[in-house]
């Protein structure tokens, strides 16, 4: 089990990973070992999260989430596998911490008097510069 939040305990079977060759440059090293790590997490099957985290989840991880739900994470910046491991498992507990986050709700507010009054005449000063440009009207 894996303590992501106070509230959220992911089970390990919950995520998935699968070691893969890592592109780029690296010599025989990269050619023959695969260090690279691609982690998977079914979003909208794991029973660790809730309705709300779910879909606060799945609006964060944008193109990484696949059609089924699944979020797919991919790291590949160090040499060693086990790195390439923590690495991607924090991106990914950073990913769940940030959707447990209830965003505050926005209450709407109404211009005060004074910046009503300050738009008005900024867009009277506007109106002034723009009408010196036109050609005069030749009334004398």
């Amino acid at each position: 089990m894996i303590r992501v939040t106070d509230a959220i305990v992911l089970d390990e079977a919950e995520i998935e990973e699968r070691f893969v060759r890592a592109s780029g440059p690296g010599g025989q090293h990269v050619n023959k070992t695969s260090t690279a790590v691609e982690l998977r997490f079914d979003v909208r099957h794991s029973p660790a999260l809730t309705g709300e985290v779910k879909a606060r989840l799945e609006a964060l991880a944008g193109g990484r989430l696949t059609q089924d739900g699944v979020l797919v994470l991919f790291s590949q910046a160090s040499r060693s596998q086990e790195m390439n491991r923590q690495e991607v498992r924090e991106r990914l507990f950073a990913l769940i911490r940030q959707a447990a986050i209830r965003p505050k709700p926005r209450r709407p507010t109404k211009p005060t008097y004074a910046s009503k009054l300050r738009r008005l005449q900024a867009k009277t000063r506007r109106s002034a510069v723009k009408s010196m440009r036109s050609k005069p009207t030749g009334e004398n």
